[in-house]
Order: C-alpha cells, then structure tokens, then sequence
C-alpha cells in the first residue's frame, strides 16, 4: 500500500504504480465516496467503454407468474 500526502491545497498525487496499474489517464473523472471514515475514489467510465460488454451472452431465463401479474 502506497501512502500519499495531502498538500495545502487539499490536493493528493495518485502513485505512478496505482496510475499504472489502473491505466488512469490525466484529466480522468471520479466519483468521491466516503465509507465508514475512509475516502473511496471510483473511476467514472464512458458510456461508450461498455459497447460490447455483453456481446456473446447468450444466457435463456424464464419469467415466473407473477413477474407478468399486475
């Protein structure tokens, strides 16, 4: 685990190895999350980076009753 620091302009430098490993680019966006006293940063992802996501499922369900009842 890779420590960073918070400079005076509340600002913090993401690891080279982190950036690396996550392949973040400059000028990325993320959500900021606060969970049970930490700080989560999530990566916003386009829209167009899940074109073909689920290409090649093909996975057959059936509904039950009352999945059709009103």
């Amino acid at each position: 685990m890779e420590a960073v620091t918070l400079s005076p302009k509340y600002q913090i430098v993401i690891p080279q190895a982190v950036r690396e490993k996550l392949q973040l680019k400059a000028g990325q966006k993320f959500q900021v999350l606060t969970y049970d006293g930490r700080i989560e940063l999530v990566p916003v992802m386009p829209i167009e980076s899940f074109r073909g996501i689920l290409k090649g499922v093909n996975v057959p369900f059936e509904r039950e009753k009352k999945d059709r009842e009103l």
